[in-house]
């Protein structure tokens, strides 16, 4: 096989559409199915960007509410559809365990169906595969239920009594929002993330983003290569989409903690730093809303006013008992290292790569990537261009066999 490309969600598709149009034999490699990142979210899951970002090359969304949010199943069938429009050659239930070095050609893959060889790989399995659990997930007594996100599908699965929800980006808003609707008795152990207004002016706020040129910036744009770890922007694509942040949360009736830090003695205990992360989320609001202002200048839209001062108690215990269940949402990291077996990666476990994707190793390359080339990079809209130029690279790769 010429190419091979590892993982069928909106890059590895992307990918594929591309180096058809280009001629180019190749095979998508799927572990699952396809979209299976997307079929794993929970129940409710929505779109957290709007409709119009549901748009891989050669499909942009068709639909009546490019300003809506659509949800999970709705995003899987996009996705189908897709890899049925565009003849993807996807072979689902093949897992690959190990890259590394061939002997006929530059690459073997050990997989789940035998072994085989390519000149070129693509791994496009996902901007960051594995689950992050802090070391105190670790000192919960057997008699808590201690989930990650990734297992949660809705509150009715849940063991009775209230949640403890760790970890508050978007993932973690999200779900203490869904919990809390649903019932339950929520205390959210809060970290430093961002949040931004849902919609000015009645257009959502990556609508905004987009014209101002913000999912342009390179990954020169950050203060420190692991700023890329940092917690996604708060907010919701539920019910329609609509603001949701520490403020909101707190107005439910949501117990907002400082940090999780740590469990004995039948008790958690929390930092006392939820007012160091409500700033450091309402500054970074006034970042965005700043960068939307100086760029689109007499076209921007009319900025709201700053938030009211966040007044809180802060617990900073609770009793293990209140909880049945203890939610992880810490966010996930970069797990390429632990099966390809080049050495193309950070200390972070994030592949390196040129502005033209040009790894260390000729003919790897990767796609789907957060911040891999801009902040697009990893989002289904940004999947087409980072898509387009691995494949114009490996085609000129191939001619020069």
């Amino acid at each position: 096989m010429s190419v091979v490309v590892i993982g069928a969600g909106q890059a590895g598709l992307a990918v594929s559409r591309e180096l058809g149009e280009l001629g180019i034999d190749h095979v998508v490699l799927e572990r699952d199915r396809v979209a299976q990142a997307w079929r794993a979210r929970w129940d409710s899951f929505t779109l957290v960007t709007p409709n119009w970002t549901l748009a891989l090359p050669g499909q942009p969304y068709d639909g009546e509410e490019p300003e809506g949010h659509v949800s999970r199943d709705a995003i899987v069938d996009y996705m189908q559809s897709y890899a049925d429009r565009h003849a993807a050659p996807v072979r689902e239930g093949v897992g690959v365990d190990e890259l590394g070095s061939g002997r006929g050609r530059p690459f073997r893959l050990s997989t789940t169906d035998g072994d085989l060889e390519a000149d070129a790989v693509v791994v496009c399995t996902g901007a960051f595969q594995r689950p992050h659990l802090p070391v105190v997930a670790t000192r919960f007594h057997e008699g808590t239920t201690v989930l990650d996100a990734t297992a949660y599908r809705n509150p009715d699965d849940l063991p009775a009594g209230g949640v403890l929800v760790v970890g508050s980006g978007q993932t973690g808003v999200q779900l203490a929002e869904e919990l809390c609707l649903a019932g339950r008795d929520v205390v959210l152990a809060c970290g430093r993330a961002p949040w931004v207004p849902r919609r000015l002016d009645g257009i959502d706020i990556v609508t905004w983003l987009e014209r101002a040129g913000f999912y342009d910036q390179p990954r020169s744009v950050l203060p420190a290569p692991a700023a890329r770890l940092l917690a996604n922007v708060q907010a919701t694509g539920a019910r329609g989409g609509h603001d949701l942040h520490y403020r909101v949360l707190q107005s439910m009736g949501v117990t907002l903690a400082g940090r999780l830090t740590g469990v004995g003695g039948g008790k958690v205990t929390f930092a006392g730093d939820l007012t160091g992360s409500v700033d450091f989320g309402d500054a970074r609001r006034a970042d965005v809303l700043g960068l939307i202002q100086s760029r689109l200048g007499n076209d921007a839209p009319a900025i709201p006013p700053d938030p009211e001062p966040f007044v809180a108690e802060a617990p900073v215990e609770a009793d293990l008992s209140r909880f049945g269940t203890v939610l992880f949402t810490a966010g996930f990291r970069p797990d390429y290292a632990r099966w390809v077996r080049f050495p193309v990666f950070d200390v972070l476990g994030f592949p390196v790569t040129g502005d033209d994707l040009a790894t260390g190793v000729p003919g790897l390359y990767f796609c789907g990537v957060h911040f891999l080339r801009n902040r697009r990079s990893s989002l289904i809209w940004g999947a087409g261009a980072d898509a387009r130029l691995v494949a114009q690279r490996i085609r000129r790769q191939l001619r020069g066999k």
